[in-house]
């Protein structure tokens, strides 16, 4: 019945697992949910796919939430009125640091606010920081998995084809990648007491020099190391979610 479904992502009100991985692509939702045992698709609508299953033991909810924080906040929210209490969002990034190559992971500590929503919520000076426990279950999930990882600071922006203002607003500062929805996600995660975490994978260079064809090639995703990288966070983002559930239990 359409009342038992929330209204934008049309996904159920109750019965959903807690823990949850995020993703952008509904394809990548679909990929991340056929590792898990007896999973089954619940609701698909715009850009919000979501499916259920089970990953060691662990029923787990995977969910892809669009381009951009002001759709992907709308799955945040849903997903927590539906009863998720943690969710963790696996993507992909431009890295913004010497020494962090392609296919490499980026675990998120906090976020630059640059999402276009947020600060239409709630004021400059709130935090986009990550629980920190998420944040250590990502990197022993990492580790275990032998996947190469770095922690930082990320730069969620709200634009990625560059415009006439230059990205040089944080030289200097030692931000590890730039992406596009997870300072939506922690702030989402402060206001509702959810435990949230990010993993990236990196896709290439900073945003302004994706897009600059005759410096790179042009931006180009869909390459060895990444789709390596991307196989690796897949299992990272699970496992840190096992890895949390457990530790939840004691």
């Amino acid at each position: 019945m359409t009342q038992d479904l929330l209204p934008i992502t049309r996904i159920p009100r109750t019965g959903l697992p807690p823990y949850a991985v995020v993703v952008g692509d509904p394809a990548r939702a679909a990929a991340v949910a056929a590792l898990l045992d007896g999973a089954r698709e619940v609701s698909y609508h715009r850009e919000y796919r979501t499916f259920t299953g089970s990953w060691r033991g662990l029923p787990v909810t995977v969910a892809s939430h669009g381009v951009g924080g002001p759709g992907a906040i709308l799955l945040f929210q849903e997903l927590a009125d539906a009863g998720v209490r943690t969710i963790l969002r696996f993507g992909t990034a431009g890295a913004m640091r010497p020494g962090i190559g392609d296919g490499d992971l980026v675990i998120a500590e906090a976020a630059v606010r640059d999402d276009g929503v947020t600060q239409q919520i709630l004021p400059p000076e709130y935090p986009a920081v990550a629980t920190p426990e998420a944040v250590l279950a990502l990197q022993r999930a990492a580790r275990e998995q032998d996947a190469p990882h770095h922690r930082g600071i990320v730069w969620t922006r709200a634009v990625f084809q560059p415009g006439l203002i230059p990205l040089d607003g944080y030289d200097g500062a030692g931000l590890a990648a730039i992406e596009m929805e997870l300072s939506a996600l922690f702030v989402a995660g402060g206001l509702r007491g959810l435990t949230t975490g990010g993993v990236l994978v990196i896709d290439g260079a900073n945003a302004d020099e994706l897009v600059d064809e005759e410096a790179t090639g042009g931006y180009n995703p869909h390459r060895e190391a990444v789709a390596a990288g991307v196989e690796r966070g897949s299992v990272v983002s699970l496992e840190a979610l096992r890895l949390l559930a457990a530790e939840d239990a004691r």
